[in-house]
């Protein structure tokens, strides 16, 4: 929750990435206590996912992970892809989907690095 309001933070967490686990610690140090989606057991469906671009401000391209074997194994690297493929490759494949994504109300943003998530709180 933010102070002094109702609005409910949820952060897309992967406790095995030191990004992510820097994002949450910096939340709760700050008094949050965000709801933890752990999105690789709980992956965002496709619906999710548009949601999540459009509070980013972002295409499924900037948010794909290009590092992950399943980016070459899937051949997303193909710059004809069309954005609705694209997210249907991460809804997937969750590994795809950079992290953590951090949301509050209508706002979101990525915790690389993780102050970046204090501009939305």
């Amino acid at each position: 929750m933010i102070k002094g309001t109702d609005m409910t933070i949820r952060i897309f967490h992967n406790p095995r990435c030191s990004k992510s686990r820097a994002t949450l610690a910096l939340l709760q140090e700050r008094g949050f206590e965000p709801d933890i989606t752990l999105y690789l057991e709980n992956p965002p469906d496709e619906g999710e996912l548009r949601s999540l671009l459009s509070k980013l401000g972002l295409t499924a391209r900037q948010l794909i992970r290009k590092g992950e074997a399943e980016y070459n194994e899937l051949g997303l690297s193909d710059g004809s892809l069309s954005e609705a493929k694209l997210i249907a490759a991460m809804a997937a494949h969750p590994r795809l989907i950079e992290r953590p994504i951090v949301l509050a109300g209508n706002r979101a943003a990525i915790g690389r690095p993780p102050e970046a998530v204090l501009e939305i709180l």
